[in-house]
């Protein structure tokens, strides 16, 4: 066999090599792709058939989405309250809408009966919510005021679609999209596009319980004891 016959089959062997590792590349990212889309995917229907996609944050697995329920997860209707005066006197369940967006509010009676996540998800309870600040900042603290500096920023949805300018700090690394949709209070609904508000299942003293909240000009996220009766937004976690 001469040189050059030589060097060529050795070329033509490093190019079906090459082919190979470029198919078996593109074969990775194919697969890759297919597992990222049936990640996303991944989805919890509630009662009413409304679906909501899911993340997992450390060790908990959260809803992206607001609730937006209007029956119990046993078929129960949840009371809808549209008359302010009505509202302001509520103490009982209820719930009410601020945007398509933005899911509905409820107040706390509607959280307390333990019903309004769909079979295999509650709540989140006041410890609970800093399990999922605390993985987000390991400087967190519970008794701290705000709870945290910058674990919001990773929450909140980005851009301002939603949240009004500058919606600082927002990243949304952790797939949360946190969304402004305010509250309904005795005074009617409050600070829509500017504030978003999450019940916990925990009770902070006689008529108040507390609650996480997301500001547009703040990257931290806070807590704070609300009256039972506002109407705030639900996130939902999944039952260990």
């Amino acid at each position: 066999m001469s040189m050059s016959t030589d060097w060529k089959n050795r070329l033509y062997n490093l190019k079906i090599l090459n082919l190979k590792i470029s198919n078996t590349l593109l074969l990775l990212i194919i697969v890759a792709s297919l597992t990222e889309c049936k990640k996303d995917e991944l989805k919890i229907i509630d009662i009413d058939g409304n679906s909501y996609h899911i993340v997992t944050i450390g060790t908990q697995v959260w809803m992206t989405e607001n609730l937006k329920t209007t029956k119990y997860n046993d078929g129960t209707p949840i009371p809808l309250v549209t008359d302010g005066t009505a509202w302001s006197n509520l103490s009982s369940p209820g719930y009410c809408w601020n945007g398509a967006d933005y899911g509905a509010l409820y107040n706390w009676y509607t959280v307390n009966t333990a019903k309004v996540c769909p079979q295999g998800w509650h709540v989140p309870t006041d410890v609970e919510w800093h399990t999922l600040i605390l993985y987000l900042d390991a400087a967190a603290s519970l008794s701290g005021y705000p709870e945290s500096l910058i674990a919001g920023g990773k929450l909140k949805e980005t851009g301002t679609k939603h949240w009004q300018d500058p919606n600082t700090g927002a990243t949304n690394e952790t797939g949360f999209t946190a969304l402004p949709g305010g509250y309904r209070s005795s005074g009617g609904f409050s600070v829509t596009g500017l504030t978003g508000i999450w019940w916990s299942s925990s009770e902070s003293y006689v008529g108040y319980a507390w609650n996480r909240y997301l500001l547009d000009q703040f990257s931290g996220i806070g807590r704070y004891a609300d009256p039972k009766g506002n109407g705030n937004s639900v996130r939902c976690l999944k039952d260990k």
